[in-house]
């Protein structure tokens, strides 16, 4: 059974999280991404609740999160400090059995265990660049700045507006164009209608939270010889992570190509990789039972 409730954390942050498995077991957090929330990893709260305490929160700026109004409020150190807060709310001097996230998820999760090596046992990480190859990869190749584009159209003011209208065309084509709703591929037609649903509920709470992701991020290609990205630098032992690390990758990912793992080997010393070539972005949909394979093996090694 999953519950939903809010975690309140010191700095003045709520975080609605859903919760499965019993207190006092292992603690276990999923991070999402983006457009998505919380509710994407119910498969694996359910799995894996069995043997650990599972609490998968609504990021700030999502659903029944609390949302800041300023765009400086989702830099990286304040992403970073909400999953602190959490881990010591949920866990105590314990710490975690696994860091699981995706995509932005994925970015706070990166940031954490370099931040926080002792409070992670290890770190699962599903489709979500390493900041420094994907800072290599938006500075120097064209293929990825063509990629991620939609960054600064995510970034531009009003995109919230853009973004709901037509009941949210444009988000939902974040999706169809990768195969979610064509079942005739791999893992697609998993945007169903309840799907569908849940996905309305939760942009329907706002999206002004989720966009000031991007507007925060110096991480977005360049635009121009002045573009904040050719100015960022990332010390290497700021970014190293000490723990073990499996990343699972879906490599039919439009958004996120496989070259980002060229060199991660650099700042993840302990790393084991899952490369899925017909898996896409948008993978812990599609193949919830593959992503749960290798977390059970991550956990076993």
């Amino acid at each position: 059974m999953i519950d939903v409730r809010p975690i309140a954390l010191p700095h003045g942050i709520t975080l609605n999280c859903r919760v499965a498995g019993a207190e006092g077991a292992p603690v276990m957090i999923f991070l999402h991404g983006f457009p998505e929330a919380a509710f994407v990893w119910d498969p694996l709260l359910t799995y894996f609740s069995g043997r650990f305490r599972c609490i998968a929160p609504n990021l700030r700026g999502y659903e029944a999160s609390s949302a800041p109004a300023d765009v400086a409020s989702y830099r990286a150190k304040h992403l970073v400090q909400d999953i602190h807060a959490l881990v010591k709310a949920c866990s105590g001097e314990a710490p975690l059995a696994a860091l699981v996230a995706h995509d932005w998820g994925g970015a706070v999760a990166w940031g954490f265990a370099a931040m926080f090596p002792d409070m992670l046992e290890r770190l699962v990480i599903v489709n979500s660049p390493h900041p420094a190859t994907f800072l290599r990869e938006l500075q120097n190749n064209p293929l990825q700045q063509a990629a991620s584009a939609y960054m600064n159209e995510l970034a531009a003011p009003g995109s919230e507006a853009r973004l709901a209208a037509d009941d949210f065309a444009a988000l939902w084509q974040i999706f169809t164009r990768m195969g979610a709703a064509d079942p005739t591929r791999p893992g697609g037609g998993w945007l169903t209608d309840p799907v569908r649903a849940q996905y309305r509920a939760v942009w329907q709470a706002g999206l002004t939270g989720p966009v000031n992701y991007y507007r925060a991020s110096p991480l977005r290609p360049p635009t121009g010889p002045d573009s904040a990205v050719h100015g960022v630098t990332l010390p290497p032992d700021a970014v190293t992570i000490r723990v073990p690390t499996h990343v699972v990758w879906g490599e039919a990912d439009t958004a996120l190509p496989p070259s980002l793992l060229d060199g991660l080997e650099a700042f993840v010393p302990r790393l084991t990789v899952t490369r899925i070539p017909e898996a896409t972005h948008w993978i812990v949909h599609e193949m919830p039972g593959r992503v749960i394979a290798e977390i059970d093996g991550a956990l076993n090694r």
